[in-house]
């Protein structure tokens, strides 16, 4: 059976590159763009295909915790979370799903800032617990992480 997205007509199927470059223009041209999240490098806190995010251009100093939009030397953009911030201006990034930290991220590497995330339909900002959580408490516990994400599956199946 046929989809039905390949049925309608008018519907564009765009690149993935492509479709991302153009966000990042709109963001580099001081727009705030809405993104639903594709990958899973940021669960638990933001699901593949179910949440969004609210991406704004870097108006203030990125630190600790922040969400952020890049793209790597390879031209691959991603989404994912500061680690740390070293006086020599790079950052170390790691997704919430991951273990592996990403150093060395340049600042002009940074386009965006998330600014809000819309999980399981409502809207979460910097200062509400569940950002305040994964930003501070999930940072800590990286060698744990594995563990507690079996644990919480195991539970979840009960």
């Amino acid at each position: 059976m046929e989809s039905i997205i390949e049925q309608r007509e008018d519907i564009r199927r765009v690149d993935n590159q492509e479709y991302l470059g153009m966000l990042k223009g709109l963001i580099l041209d001081g727009k705030d763009v809405s993104l639903l999240v594709s990958g899973s490098s940021m669960s638990p806190f933001i699901i593949h295909q179910r949440d969004s995010v609210i991406l704004a251009p870097v108006r203030e100093p990125l630190k600790k915790g922040d969400i952020v939009f890049y793209q790597r030397e390879n031209a691959d953009y991603v989404l994912h979370r500061i680690r740390r911030v070293h006086a020599d201006g790079t950052y170390d990034i790691i997704g919430d799903a991951q273990i592996e930290i990403e150093p060395g991220v340049r600042r002009e590497q940074i386009f965006a800032v998330v600014t809000m995330v819309c999980r399981k339909g409502r809207d979460i900002r910097p200062g509400d617990f569940w950002w305040f959580f994964f930003a501070r408490v999930w940072l800590r516990i990286i060698p744990l992480r594995h563990f507690v994400m079996c644990v919480y599956g195991f539970l979840r199946m009960r």
